[in-house]
């Protein structure tokens, strides 16, 4: 006999891979299911009883012109401004926008992504906990190149990769971390894979937004966790204001009790919201995070956001809540040679350091005014403007 747990999640790799049937299990409690799930679970201790703190970032996006600074000196200096932040933070969230598929695979920027895993390993170093690959760059280099990314992340100890996986059973199983005697549940799509398709004998490579197949995954893990977290590769580059589709998307995971919407891709930072869930409670949304670090060239991109929640538990599991949350505005920096790839807190940057960005050549003009300016009119009351941390 499968022990429930095990039996769990195999009937929900039938449900997806309509695999042959089995044989009958026993149907247990939510409460039951979650007390046998324990030695699946990460557990990781927290310094403040009680709360866990999460934040999160968006399109960490390696170009060619990054690939040959971080060559030329290294990569952790890129976020060494940020890791007051990072390194609080109980879960630590990134979309790794590029593979990290190593040498063999050859080295590139735009448009076929592969960098190198020394700039894994920098955003590990930087505090980076949960990586997120479910992008539109997950199948670049085809499915090997997948293969050998996970490879690489298994190396890297403490590390929990989401949206990319090596089997249909591997993508059965759920990331859970407990923290505090509070478990947090992870999920990952993307809207697609810039037309290279997904072996269609393998769609669990890479989770792709399909409702029916979120649905049963959602309705798997809700029970197994006290906070559910999916983030969202969607909507529209260089766009503001979240689609419609990104709008219909976020009521969807509202109306399956989703506690947080991670979102990226459109390059710009968009608003943040809270949605009402059917059981009273209300789901945050962040429709998208901007950019973490890149190379793009359009001044909207070069100011993103980090996401930052702190949660709590209340007398019992179900009571786990939002106690704070916002967006902390953040700034891709480089300068004139391509070089010098930072990213700042925008409470830390300064109109001295702007005016050495190459963004501001051709008459260009970036300034402290128009970056606070952005994230004003974007995030509203949900802005932090200094270090949450320091409190």
């Amino acid at each position: 006999m499968y022990r429930s747990i095990w039996s769990f999640f195999l009937i929900l790799a039938f449900c997806l891979n309509s695999c042959a049937t089995r044989a009958p299990i026993t149907v247990k409690t939510p409460e039951e299911e979650k007390e046998e799930i324990t030695e699946l679970i990460i557990t990781e201790q927290s310094p403040e009883s009680g709360y866990i703190t999460i934040i999160a970032v968006g399109d960490n996006l390696y170009h060619a012109v990054m690939i040959r600074d971080g060559e030329e000196g290294d990569y952790e200096t890129a976020y060494e401004a940020i890791r007051p932040l990072t390194g609080k933070a109980d879960l630590a969230f990134i979309n790794q926008e590029t593979l990290l598929a190593g040498e063999s695979f050859g080295f590139s920027g735009y448009p076929l992504f592969n960098t190198p895993q020394n700039a894994g390993r920098a955003i590990a170093a930087a505090g980076f906990n949960i990586v997120s690959h479910a992008n539109n760059h997950a199948m670049d280099k085809g499915e090997n190149a997948i293969l050998a990314t996970m490879d690489f992340w298994d190396s890297v100890p403490g590390i929990h990769i989401l949206g990319i996986h090596r089997s249909e059973e591997q993508r059965a199983l759920p990331v859970l971390i407990r923290k505090n005697n509070i478990i947090v549940g992870f999920l990952s799509y993307s809207y697609g894979t810039n037309g290279i398709p997904v072996p269609k004998d393998k769609p669990y490579l890479v989770s792709l937004i399909n409702t029916e197949i979120m649905k049963k995954e959602i309705e798997a893990l809700r029970p197994l966790c006290d906070f559910l977290i999916v983030s969202m590769h969607w909507g529209d580059e260089y766009r503001h204001n979240p689609t419609h589709t990104q709008k219909t998307l976020a009521d969807f995971l509202a109306n399956h009790n989703v506690d947080l919407v991670i979102g990226h891709h459109p390059h710009v930072i968009q608003p943040v919201e809270y949605i009402k869930r059917p059981d009273g409670k209300a789901m945050l949304c962040f429709y998208s995070l901007g950019n973490f670090l890149s190379a793009q060239t359009r001044i909207p991109t070069m100011l993103g956001a980090m996401a930052y929640v702190k949660i709590r538990s209340g007398n019992g599991t179900e009571h786990v809540e939002i106690k704070e949350a916002g967006a902390i505005p953040l700034v891709t920096h480089y300068e004139r040679d391509f070089t010098n790839f930072r990213v700042y807190p925008l409470y830390e940057y300064s109109d001295e350091l702007a005016e050495k960005h190459r963004i501001n050549r051709n008459g260009m003009e970036m300034t402290m005014s128009y970056l606070d300016t952005l994230s004003a009119e974007i995030f509203a009351d949900k802005e932090i403007k200094q270090n949450p941390f320091m409190k």
